[in-house]
């Protein structure tokens, strides 16, 4: 029987206390639909242990294993072959229960990994700095909208019609209590993306502009012309990696110039996991440190001239900076981070340019092969693991028929952008190290026996 210290009068009195007349005026925000008016459906008020223990072990069996059928999912979380020691590294008591680093005399290994962690992800984004990670990708994709906006005040942003519509998701929510303006745009089954466009829009009132490098349907561009777009007009170039491992064979945002660069970092050392938890990655140039989200790690050296390790910028509630706070995010992925600086430590520099070029020339020999199937089309001239076809018929279907034969095909656009029937046939496919010629062959000859 669950234990509830409160009476009634306890609640009433609270309740008196904030203003409302009952625990319901608490939820308003939620829609109505989505609230539950009584007791789960179906669910029976109390099991035994046993019998709930059997009962979620057969619906654990009706998921799909990744790794027991052939895989092409992507846009945003990648099944990469994650070295055995990286779990068991992050698994010692040192690391795993680990807390907070307010006290660096007793907190030494903690912040050293988090700022060998920082170094990683500076050298891998391209930026003079990064901080000790966010939550996932796209709330670091938010954060940077905000802090550009502090940087310039100024709050249009111009969201590119190739980042990932999740992320536009969480921005947009965002938006709604910060007053930032968002200029959206869905994407368009073409090879080229919409830097045209982009440019065309950036004025004076302008912020940022956010770009996701490679974008949602697989593509790069060069980001260069935008930066300097943006720069003239005094707004900041944003751009969002959602494959960290594509930095290890493509040219790094920073590199070209993005003020802000955020990313995902589940592809190094995190696994799927039903989509969480993960890993946000941040770094920005120099100058805008102290804008930046987060916490930051420094070095220094202490009493005794030895080499030690603090924290150098932290904008947590406990800091009494509240409103003046540079972000709401008030801790990082700690053990995500380390799972991420295990993986990039024992890869090394060449391993993960090694990786990189192993999964372009796998996504490669799919690309090609995939296109020999009578209707499918491969939507892009370049790309790195992830590409977009086109089928002669709406993807959705196709996606769901495959799957009941033991197929994760990819993402069908459909399901990304509903109700935008120009993206309907759009399929996005992601080839990474973990996928085998036999995986490619039996997703061709599939498609080709469901096109037929």
């Amino acid at each position: 029987m669950r234990y509830l210290p409160l009476t009634q009068s306890d609640r009433d009195a609270m309740l008196s206390v904030i203003g409302a007349a009952s625990i319901d005026d608490l939820f308003v925000d939620v829609p109505p639909a989505a609230r539950l008016d009584g007791p789960v459906h179906d669910l029976p008020n109390h099991a035994s242990e046993l019998a709930v223990e059997r009962h979620m072990t057969a619906l654990a069996r009706q998921n799909v294993v990744a790794g027991e059928v052939p895989f092409f999912l992507g846009a945003g979380a990648y099944r990469h072959h994650v070295p055995a020691s990286v779990d068991h590294l992050i698994q010692r008591g040192e690391f795993l229960t680990a807390y907070t680093p307010y006290q660096p005399e007793i907190a030494q290994g903690t912040l050293q990994m988090l700022f060998e962690f920082q170094t990683q992800v500076a050298r891998l984004l391209g930026t003079d700095v990064a901080n000790a990670s966010m939550y996932d990708g796209s709330t670091a994709c938010w954060e940077a909208i905000g802090m550009a906006r502090r940087i310039t005040k100024k709050a249009k942003a111009i969201l590119s019609s190739g980042l990932h519509p999740h992320y536009v998701s969480v921005a947009k929510t965002m938006a709604k209590y910060t007053g930032d303006l968002l200029d959206t745009a869905v994407p368009q089954l073409t090879a080229e993306t919409d830097l045209d466009r982009l440019i065309a829009a950036i004025d004076d009132e302008t912020s940022c502009v956010v770009v996701q490098y490679p974008d949602i349907l697989g593509r790069i561009a060069d980001l260069r012309p935008l930066a300097d777009a943006c720069h003239a007009k005094k707004a900041l170039l944003i751009a969002v990696v959602t494959e960290p491992v594509a930095l290890g064979a493509l040219t790094s945002p920073g590199e070209m110039d993005a003020d802000i660069v955020v990313g995902e970092g589940q592809s190094l050392g995190v696994g799927l996991q039903f989509g969480g938890p993960y890993v946000g990655l941040f770094g920005c140039k120099d100058k805008y440190v102290r804008q930046m989200p987060g916490r930051l790690c420094g070095e220094t050296v202490d009493a005794n001239g030895k080499r030690g390790f603090v924290l150098t910028l932290s904008t947590r509630e406990q800091h009494i900076r509240r409103e003046k706070a540079t972000s709401n995010i008030c801790t990082n992925s700690g053990l995500c981070a380390l799972a991420f600086s295990i993986h990039m430590t024992l890869l090394g520099e060449k391993g993960l340019r090694g990786l990189a070029m192993l999964n372009h020339r796998k996504a490669v020999a799919a690309a090609d092969r995939l296109a020999q199937v009578p209707g499918v089309s491969v939507v892009n001239t370049g790309f790195f693991n992830e590409f977009t076809l086109t089928l002669p018929v709406e993807a959705r279907p196709v996606v769901r028929t495959l799957a009941d034969r033991g197929i994760l095909a990819g993402v069908s656009l459909g399901r990304l952008y509903p109700g935008e029937a120009d993206l309907a046939n759009g399929l996005v496919v992601a080839v990474t190290e973990t996928t085998t010629g036999e995986d490619v062959e039996t997703l061709a000859a599939a498609l080709q026996e469901v096109l037929a």
